[in-house]
């Protein structure tokens, strides 16, 4: 079901992270061994042997798992505490992030955000891609997805929690990412058709 947003003044994000603190053991069972955009992580293990990467938005860590498993080195993050604290019983290591307000530290050899900017709103994505890029040492990558489509609304779902989603155009996304100083070098586009799905660079 797609709501639109509030005009409450109520920021999509923290509505959003709050969701996922309600529901981080379910998203961590429904997601464990999830081969969604594998592709890219495989790409990036492969670009940045032995690299030091920044992982924004770990969640329950499944990514991050395939990453140093690859031989990479990864600094986990959230900003959910749920979150967090499935990670560090798992043993993991785990720093509280905030993309939007928090600095992102660095230099590093790759940035990893996958299912994470399509809750940032899109007033705030310029300054979020801007960080990242000045995260990157030089001929770093950042590995990246975000659902394709257009527009923004709450996602709700049948157990009341909600979810902001922003959808881009891969074209739209591309120059986004361009004026912050990105190009892509890689590019993965999920089905279900030329239009909707996931795209990952």
């Amino acid at each position: 079901m797609i709501d639109r947003p509030s005009d409450s003044g109520e920021r999509p994000n923290a509505r959003t992270v709050e969701s996922y603190e309600q529901i981080a053991d379910q998203y961590a069972l429904e997601t464990a061994g999830s081969g969604v955009l594998a592709s890219g992580l495989s790409q990036l293990a492969e670009t940045i042997p032995g690299g030091h990467v920044l992982e924004i938005g770990s969640g329950p860590g499944w990514d991050a798992d395939t990453l140093e498993e690859a031989g990479l080195t990864v600094r986990r993050t959230d900003v959910t505490q749920a979150f967090i604290e499935l990670q560090r019983a798992r043993g993991k290591q785990v720093d509280r992030l905030d993309v939007i307000y928090d600095e992102l530290g660095g230099p590093y050899d790759g940035v990893v955000a996958l299912h994470v900017l399509q809750h940032i709103e899109p007033d705030d994505l310029p300054g979020v891609l801007t960080k990242v890029a000045g995260a990157l040492r030089p001929g770093g990558y950042f590995l990246v997805s975000i659902p394709r489509g257009e527009g923004a609304a709450w996602q709700v779902e049948e157990s009341g929690t909600s979810y902001f989603r922003a959808l881009w155009t891969e074209a739209e996304f591309t120059a986004a990412l361009a004026r912050a100083g990105l190009q892509s070098a890689w590019a993965d586009r999920a089905v279900p058709d030329e239009e909707r799905g996931w795209l990952c660079v």
